[in-house]
């Protein structure tokens, strides 16, 4: 089978690699589409694992089974990390901070024309897609499902004023689901087309990061690496605000410690989603209540992953590419 090896951003070979094969309680599918993730082309992140076939957006079909849960030709969503639902982070509710969760994954990556599901991730992480949700939308799942848990962790609401910086993908995920919890929401970047893209997910204001009006909010969640987004966070933040690391710079970060204590700021992160983020994910796209068709700009095969990658990278009329192998 075809696969796509990351050595860096602007080195991703082609080669053929033989099909997994699946062993008891496990499922091989046929990847029909995978979404570029924002954390895939943060080199400085991804070049310390490679060469590896990257990959983690994935819908597909059922090729073979050995799991009586599933059968062939079903149109499935596979999600590359589940937890372990017995460590002490999942009994209390914090299942991304779960060990099992971070090491497991699918065989070899969704850069590929097939993966082998681990039994594990077959029986925690494979959702059967309904009709009305396409392979294309099946790749917004797990960015969907990210979001939604670092908002309900950070128990976003009704009334709330919002900030969202950087305008992404994640940033935009970030707008509609702040919205949908009935926030006001201001978003953020340094970019024009994806400040318009922002308004059109509903942000109520949208602005440039140098031009953003003198304010307040309760929630901030960073979206973008830069770190003049995290200087900017705290000076916006309320006192008792929140400031959700969504995204994260590659640097350490500078607390001014005063403003930190007196005004009891809470300073948090969020990683990836687990099965509650991801079930509710996928009824939202799949009832259609929060739009995710309109982020995908972009549809290549595998062969054109460079220019996919590159695409991401430059973020010029650019926002979720997906890759169909």
């Amino acid at each position: 089978m075809r696969v796509a090896k990351y050595f860096s951003n602007s080195d991703i070979r082609l080669e053929d690699m033989s099909r997994p094969v699946i062993g008891p309680g496990e499922i091989l599918v046929k990847v029909e589409a995978s979404g570029i993730c924002g954390t895939d082309v943060m080199e400085w992140y991804r070049i310390k694992k490679a060469p590896r076939v990257l990959g983690h957006e994935i819908s597909g079909t059922i090729i073979e089974t050995q799991s009586d849960a599933f059968r062939p030709g079903q149109r499935v969503f596979v999600s590359h990390h589940v937890p372990c639902d017995v460590c002490k982070y999942c009994r209390a509710g914090h299942h991304t901070a779960c060990e099992t969760l971070h090491t497991g994954n699918y065989d070899p990556g969704g850069y590929s024309e097939f993966v082998r599901v681990p039994k594990l991730n077959v029986e925690k992480g494979v959702y059967p897609l309904p009709d009305s949700v396409s392979f294309n939308d099946g790749t917004m799942i797990e960015p969907l499902a990210c979001a939604l848990r670092g908002q309900r962790v950070i128990d976003v609401k009704k009334g709330q004023t919002v900030l969202v910086l950087g305008s992404g993908v994640s940033g935009l995920l970030n707008v509609l689901v702040a919205k949908q919890r009935g926030a006001k929401v201001i978003a953020t970047d340094v970019d024009a087309y994806r400040l318009s893209k922002a308004k059109e997910c509903g942000a109520d204001e949208a602005w440039h990061p140098d031009e953003l009006p003198a304010l307040k909010a309760e929630k901030i969640i960073v979206c973008t690496g830069a770190y003049s987004a995290v200087e900017q966070a705290f000076r916006c933040v309320d006192r008792k605000g929140v400031i959700l690391l969504f995204a994260i710079p590659n640097r350490p970060i500078e607390v001014p410690s005063v403003d930190f204590w007196r005004n009891e700021i809470t300073l948090t992160s969020s990683y990836g989603a687990a099965g509650q983020d991801l079930e509710e994910s996928l009824r939202a796209i799949a009832n259609s209540q929060i739009p995710v068709k309109h982020l995908i700009t972009h549809t290549l095969p595998l062969t054109e992953i460079q220019k996919g990658f590159q695409l991401v990278v430059e973020g010029k009329q650019t926002l979720k590419v997906v890759l169909q192998p």
